[in-house]
């Protein structure tokens, strides 16, 4: 994947959310002003991944509904704490924590946005 988009209702309420969680900073996309289109940077970022953010051209769908499209999961130091993180900030349950033997600890979130994000702790060595 070298780049995905996040639409949502509220860019700034978005970038807060995301840029805490992840620790990304955003910038206007020279071109994108109509749609609020906004480009990440941070960790896991760079040139093999980029990351657009954009005004929700539709209805947000209502939280707790089926996944509203592609989700994307993020590598994160520990999961438990991001997921905790997101709970307290905007951010409701998806998928609680859990193991995965022979990939990690994994999690979903709505960001609040209707988006579902993951996050997940790899295994340690193989």
């Amino acid at each position: 994947m070298a780049h995905f988009e996040i639409y949502v209702a509220d860019v700034p309420a978005a970038q807060t959310f995301y840029g805490a969680l992840f620790d990304w900073r955003f910038s206007p996309m020279a071109g994108g002003e109509a749609a609020s289109y906004q480009l990440a940077e941070g960790p896991g970022l760079g040139d093999a991944l980029t990351v657009g953010m954009m005004q929700r051209p539709d209805e947000t769908p209502p939280a707790g509904s089926p996944i509203r499209g592609g989700t994307m999961t993020f590598e994160v130091p520990d999961c438990d704490e991001r997921y905790a993180w997101a709970l307290a900030n905007g951010g409701a349950e998806a998928l609680p924590p859990a193991d995965y033997p022979g990939i990690g600890r994994c999690a979903y979130v709505e960001d609040g946005q209707g988006n579902v994000v993951g996050m997940i702790t790899p295994v340690e060595g193989d």
